[in-house]
């Protein structure tokens, strides 16, 4: 089943007036780019806004900041509002500045175990369209072609003129962001697939890969809630279950990309059903009691058959009382994970990428109160764990956060469909 559709959420409210000085907090944001990257990240999460109100933010000179977006407005990746003034007309004019949506997009692409996406995104995080299908093949150069050969499609219904400047890559499991290699997913089959090269030369674009995780932690700090700008950690729950770290801006990786490799970490799962045997040889591993498969499976064990987890989501959105159940215990033992991923970390949040989590109350609560009973370190389940940002558009994010992730640190860098930065 195809789908093409071209959603007009943004995650957070456009600011209607520049940011005045009283607005701005004693500490600078979560943000730790340097030089250029900072700016543009102020400007992204505070515009239209005054560069003194920039140089503020970022701690930068008033003249560094002026150089910045001096250049920035020269790429086309910023532009100047209206000119304002301070309250009741006093005080000096000034041209505040914004990021500049209408030149160009992203593109990005996410592989799930049974199906892939592709999309395009704005340079402030929006999901300009999306169009997820079907694997036809999981051999990786004949799955990595075909999602090539879709994005000229998705370009010429949906760009409106704007110029691609990069395509992100997003997989499950292990990826290597510095070599573009996809090192590890058992589920595909995949070792060692030079994803980043083989998509570049069938793109022409320049292409950026990453974990999902990875991604959408660099997704909620770059464009999510507020709370989730600080120390966070990611826990994504679907085919494959894995997780990631950040603190200070940072994204921890590890030596061997090996970072947030949870999906079999035990949970001591007993009582009715029993625990699930998992492709390591033991039981009672989170991926094989939470995964999509694993959910598919018990649902059958009780009688509810399903032909996808997307069916069983929707029996459970619809309040079937086989479905929902199922979905409430998956919350409770994703809670229970989570608690050792506070107690491990102690970040400011964990944001919790599942969809029962994101669109059903009972399963946020659930999970809370399972994080409340079994953290030693969280005192707040209500503030420390909140649904992912992105609900709804999770995969679509994740490749599009890639790309755009990468212009964010180095916007004045070789970005070949920019003009050169001097």
């Amino acid at each position: 089943m195809k789908s093409l559709s071209a959603p007009a959420r943004r995650p957070r409210e456009d600011r209607a007036a520049p940011l005045r000085r009283s607005d701005i907090p004693a500490a600078a944001s979560g943000r730790r780019l340097a030089g250029a990257g900072s700016v543009f990240g102020a400007i992204a999460d505070h515009g239209p806004v005054a560069r003194s109100t920039v140089a503020r933010l970022t701690g930068l000179s008033p003249a560094s900041v002026s150089g910045h977006v001096g250049r920035l407005l020269a790429r086309g990746l910023v532009r100047e509002s209206a000119e304002t003034a301070g309250p009741k007309g006093l005080g000096r004019p000034h041209v505040p500045v914004e990021i500049d949506t209408g030149g160009y997009l992203v593109a990005g692409a996410h592989i799930a175990v049974a199906h892939s996406t592709v999309c395009l995104m704005d340079l402030r995080g929006r999901i300009v369209a999306e169009d997820r299908q079907p694997h036809r093949t999981t051999e990786p150069r004949g799955l990595l072609a075909g999602l090539a050969a879709r994005l000229p499609r998705l370009v010429a219904a949906h760009a409106g003129g704007r110029t691609v400047l990069a395509l992100g890559l997003a997989t499950g499991h292990r990826v290597d962001p510095v070599t573009g290699v996809i090192v590890d997913h058992p589920q595909l089959g995949w070792r060692d697939v030079p994803a980043g090269d083989l998509l570049s030369a069938a793109t022409g674009l320049p292409v950026h890969v990453d974990s999902h995780s990875r991604a959408l932690a660099r997704a909620e700090q770059l464009f999510g809630e507020e709370s989730t700008r600080a120390s966070t950690v990611l826990l994504f729950v679907g085919a494959v279950v894995d997780a990631a770290f950040s603190t200070e801006g940072t994204m921890h990786r590890g030596p061997r990309s090996g970072a947030g490799s949870v999906a079999h970490l035990p949970l001591g799962v007993g009582g009715a059903g029993g625990p699930e045997a998992c492709s390591c040889g033991r039981t009672g591993c989170l991926q094989s009691e939470v995964s999509e498969g694993a959910m598919v499976r018990r649902a059958a064990e009780q009688g509810l058959i399903v032909g996808s987890f997307p069916q069983l989501l929707a029996r459970a959105l619809a309040g079937d009382a086989r479905a929902v159940p199922l979905f409430r215990r998956r919350a409770r033992l994703v809670g229970r994970a989570a608690a050792v991923l506070l107690d491990m970390f102690d970040p400011e949040v964990l944001v919790v990428v599942e969809p029962g989590a994101g669109r059903i109350p009972e399963c946020l609560a659930d999970l809370r109160a399972e994080v409340a009973e079994r953290s030693w370190v969280c005192d707040d389940p209500e503030r420390a764990v909140v649904p992912t940002s992105f609900t709804g558009h999770v995969l679509a994010t994740a490749g599009g956060a890639v790309a755009l992730g990468a212009l964010y640190v180095d916007p004045l860098g070789p970005w070949p469909a920019l003009p050169a930065a001097s």
